[in-house]
């Protein structure tokens, strides 16, 4: 994506928040808690992950990342300005997020799954950085929930636990 295209993106994302802040209840149900490790796997602008950042506390770790250099400097100003100190920007090099093995209590992957090139590699990646007892938050984006399913089937790296109209609940195999 261009760093026009971001921006026009992330000034969208912006005034939908505005207009109808409905983001704080979707990220309510992710079950989200005081002290976990959480990853914002293509954080964007960071809706996401300034908000996981408030719910996992002085105590827990956000981890933005992202393939776009553009999103991880605008999170940076967003962390920042509201004086934000357990979150960590990280850039992603192909599948290679960079963290270390099982770190994460839960992964949110949000509205880019639709368009990873190898979701088999995507997919093990963010297993091999999940905990054991870990979760991933999975929405299908402009795919299909059928496309969403069979991607993940075919990774053998993830289990279906819960599904909503919004998203599905992975656990690791």
């Amino acid at each position: 994506m261009s760093n026009t295209s971001f921006k026009l993106m992330a000034y969208i994302m912006s005034a939908i928040d505005f207009v109808n802040p409905k983001i704080d209840k979707r990220v309510q149900t992710f079950g989200i808690t005081q002290g976990m490790t959480v990853v914002d796997y293509g954080c964007g602008p960071g809706r996401y992950t300034t908000r996981y950042s408030k719910l996992v506390g002085s105590k827990g770790k956000v981890y933005a990342i992202d393939i776009q250099e553009l999103a991880l400097k605008t999170v940076q100003k967003k962390t920042e300005k509201l004086h934000l100190t357990n979150v960590e920007m990280r850039p992603v090099h192909g599948y290679n997020s960079g963290l270390p093995d099982h770190v994460a209590d839960m992964v949110t992957a949000l509205d880019m799954f639709f368009a990873v090139p190898d979701p088999t590699q995507f997919l093990r990646e963010i297993r091999r950085i999940t905990k054991a007892d870990g979760l991933l938050i999975l929405d299908d984006g402009h795919q299909s929930r059928n496309a969403t399913k069979r991607k993940i089937e075919a990774s053998d790296a993830w289990e279906i636990i819960a599904e909503t109209p919004d998203h599905l609940t992975l656990r690791p195999k």
